[in-house]
């Protein structure tokens, strides 16, 4: 089973984001002659999209024997059980009870997450703590994978 997810942003920030633009346009518009207001909205929008675009680039996989989070990977010969989290033990792993030795890719959006036991005795990192749409179906993914080597 192959599992692949991008974390993008939700549509709320591309509409936030697109009000506060224009809010700025607003303010500038009578300060500013017409044509410069403009071009500052259009600079302000496309940095906007730029850091949306990049923020939600990261991407979770799982295929080929590997578990890809964000720009890190792992085979899954290294890999131990993993658990679907729900918001309020995501927050705690996430907050109190963090090691700081942990892998984490987390984006505040995403109230859930997966946790991946790193079973590799050599690797110092205990756990991958990965934000996820669909952690049921992570975890599902990366048990497919798991029981494959074994098998």
């Amino acid at each position: 089973m192959e599992y692949e997810e991008r974390l993008g942003v939700p549509l709320r920030w591309w509409v936030q984001g697109t009000m506060l633009v224009a809010t700025f346009w607003l303010a500038m518009v009578v300060a500013l002659p017409g044509a410069l207001a403009w071009a500052f909205t259009g600079l302000g929008l496309a940095l906007m999209a730029f850091g949306f675009l990049s923020y939600g680039s990261a991407r979770v996989r799982v295929s080929d024997g590997v578990f890809r989070a964000g720009h890190a990977r792992i085979e899954a010969a290294h890999l131990g059980p993993a658990t679907a989290l729900d918001p309020e033990e995501t927050r705690r792993l996430a907050g109190r009870e963090a090691d700081a030795r942990a892998y984490l890719l987390l984006r505040p959006y995403l109230k859930r997450a997966v946790r991946v036991t790193v079973a590799d005795p050599r690797d110092p990192t205990p756990y991958w703590l990965v934000s996820t749409r669909h952690p049921e179906e992570l975890v599902a993914a990366l048990a497919g994978m798991s029981h494959r080597r074994a098998g």
